[in-house]
């Protein structure tokens, strides 16, 4: 099977874990660097997918950019000789404000990355320092004018709201800010307390002061309204894009299409002969990930085939996001249809159902009550 396909490469390092994390990521430094990029080389050169054309690469974290140009430039070559790229393919790359210059990114660019998403998470210092982020505020400005200096002419901006002690008005002058620096894409999402994660710890003790539900529908609400104002679509629930500049890997996974991944913890989705799918995770720690690849050992810690039922389900869960909305399905239960759309929540467009805006706050239970 040919068809061109989207290709994940994960790397699993950090400069520090933030407290909200819940990612396959690690503060690691010294050799274990070095010999999971020369193990990540390999997996990609031997992959049986070798020909399969890309038509996006992602490379998420973790922080890409935590590797030096060369490391991210060789395995961005790999990728592409085993995967070549089809014309005008997407290749994104996410970065932290604090681990680029322009030196970096017009070497990313001459490699060939074309689109770059720089977690800012926000403009107050104040949240930064307690997200655990390891830069400042100053860093992200630089680093949008380095990238676009650099050639990036396709810009992501990730920003959090729902933060401890985050008021309206400081959400407003995140989004005033980030706007002001002209990006194509925004990606706004709400701090969600993962468990075993540093912020869970402190949840459970009563020292984080969140925003409740009120606030953080005040909070979207006012994204929404801004980057509207702005001329932003909101084309999937946290995301936002400049007409033409929405990010074609994700939507790979909200249409429910293939994804091959690369990479410690990377998972990827394929289609098999029969028509079914599996997902498959690689092993995620940097260690046991090198042992496998270096032992010519079983490289996935886990795997499942998802049958119709599944992928039905996901097709529902993930495709709601999307403004396009889903396919009105036979099988979807019409007393549910005809509750959703009796409460505002659910709204046909020709043959596809999606969300009204009132709809985008209760995402979760529209898409149990469908399934």
């Amino acid at each position: 099977m040919n068809s061109p396909v989207a290709i994940y490469v994960h790397v699993p390092f950090c400069p520090s874990k933030c407290g909200y994390c819940d990612f396959n990521s690690y503060a690691l430094a010294g050799d274990i660097v070095g010999r999971t990029v020369e193990a990540m080389l390999a997996e990609i050169r031997r992959s049986p997918w070798r020909g399969r054309p890309a038509k996006t690469i992602f490379f998420g974290g973790g922080t890409p950019t935590f590797l030096d140009a060369d490391c991210l430039t060789a395995l961005l070559d790999a990728v592409v000789e085993a995967h070549p790229p089809i014309e005008g393919a997407e290749i994104t790359s996410e970065a932290n404000p604090g681990t680029v210059d322009q030196e970096k990114f017009r070497a990313m660019t001459r490699a060939g990355f074309n689109r770059i998403s720089l977690g800012a998470q926000s403009f107050v210092p104040e949240d930064l320092l307690r997200l655990g982020r390891v830069h400042g505020a100053a860093d992200v400005g630089h680093a949008v004018r380095a990238a676009r200096e650099a050639g990036f002419a396709n810009l992501n901006l990730d920003l959090m709201f729902g933060l401890p002690g985050q008021s309206s008005r400081a959400w407003r002058q995140n989004l005033d800010l980030a706007l002001s620096l002209k990006p194509e894409h925004l990606s706004l999402y709400c701090l969600t307390i993962e468990p075993d994660t540093r912020f869970a710890r402190l949840d459970r003790r009563g020292m984080l002061d969140l925003p409740d539900e009120d606030a953080q529908v005040e909070f979207y609400d006012l994204a929404v309204a801004c980057t509207g104002n702005a001329g932003y679509e909101a084309y999937e629930i946290s995301n936002f894009a400049k007409p033409g500049y929405e990010c074609r890997h994700n939507l790979c996974y909200w249409r429910g299409e293939e994804y091959l991944a690369y990479g410690p913890g990377a998972v990827g989705c394929f289609a098999e002969p029969a028509g079914l799918r599996t997902r498959y995770t690689n092993q995620k720690h940097p260690e046991r990930y090198c042992e496998a690849i270096e032992s010519a050992g079983d490289l996935w810690c886990a795997s499942e085939s998802l049958d119709e039922g599944v992928l039905r389900t996901e097709r529902i869960m993930l495709g709601l996001r999307l403004r396009e909305g889903i396919d009105h399905l036979p099988s979807l239960d019409p007393h549910a249809l005809a509750s959703l759309r009796s409460r505002g929540w659910l709204e046909p467009e020709g043959a596809r159902l999606r969300l009204t805006p009132a709809g985008r706050h209760f995402c979760t239970e529209v898409a149990a009550a469908l399934i």
